[in-house]
């Protein structure tokens, strides 16, 4: 009710734009990473169905794009379904997500006028046995390739540790094929096997999670190692461009040691 009261009397959009103003100040994030929790305890707190909850995270993620490409943030990693919840979830649930990411897919490639973005999914795609949504994730890709434009990375049927294993491999395949010198394996080396490799800024200035769950769920777990973490006590569904503007308003008041 509270909430609802201070949106009408517009007190919500007034601190909205003295949000906006104050961070545009500071230092911006190149690269974000999102955790989008949430939407099951949503839907059952709003006494709604599933798919109505994950159509509202779903829309949710086209204003997040927009909120990112007015800060002129360069690259938003966000995590759509991890390997542990496509083996573990319930089939009907994974129908909804997987029916959901067709419409949008869809709704992406239908747009007379793209906008300027860079899609990519990260992941284990070969665990993927819908060929038509594999074509759909594929043209997608080809067609979002604006080299200025924002980075987007879905992480579908993503694991960190996964990432980390299959970087391992493609390194020891080209170790044994003598395309790499073992002395020559760094940090920076290994990076370039990773399913971000495709980003200037591989590492996550900052991770966002929602739902209030204080973890990263095998989130890009090389590319965080340094990251400022932000845990927010607001379900997927209904974050708001308030929330996110005061995650990155966190980001700014951190001092980042790197270690050190």
């Amino acid at each position: 009710i509270i909430r609802k009261s201070l949106e009408i009397l517009g007190v919500y959009n007034l601190y909205e734009r003295i949000l906006y103003d104050d961070i545009k100040r500071g230092p911006i994030p190149k690269h974000i990473g999102l955790i989008l929790d949430g939407n099951r305890r949503w839907a059952n707190l709003m006494g709604i169905d599933k798919r109505t909850a994950y159509d509202i995270g779903a829309k949710k993620v086209e204003e997040v794009i927009r909120w990112s490409r007015e800060l002129n943030i360069e690259s938003v990693t966000l995590f759509v379904l991890s390997t542990e919840n496509f083996l573990k979830r319930d089939k009907k649930e994974l129908e909804i997500l997987f029916s959901l990411l067709r419409k949008y897919l869809n709704k992406l490639l239908s747009e007379k006028e793209k906008e300027c973005l860079k899609i990519k999914f990260i992941g284990d795609l070969g665990l993927l046995k819908d060929d038509e949504l594999k074509n759909l994730i594929k043209k997608v890709e080809e067609e979002y390739q604006c080299k200025n434009g924002l980075n987007v990375n879905l992480a579908f049927l993503y694991g960190g540790k996964w990432d980390i294993v299959n970087a391992t491999k493609k390194i020891v395949e080209d170790v044994l094929s003598n395309n790499l010198e073992p002395e020559n394996i760094d940090t920076k080396t290994f990076q370039k096997y990773l399913s971000t490799s495709h980003l200037s800024s591989q590492d996550l200035d900052m991770v966002l999670r929602t739902g209030g769950e204080w973890r990263l769920s095998n989130f890009l777990l090389w590319q965080a190692a340094y990251s400022e973490l932000v845990f927010l006590d607001v379900y997927w569904p209904e974050f708001r461009k308030i929330d996110f503007l005061r995650a990155i308003r966190i980001f700014q008041q951190r001092h980042r040691r790197f270690g050190a």
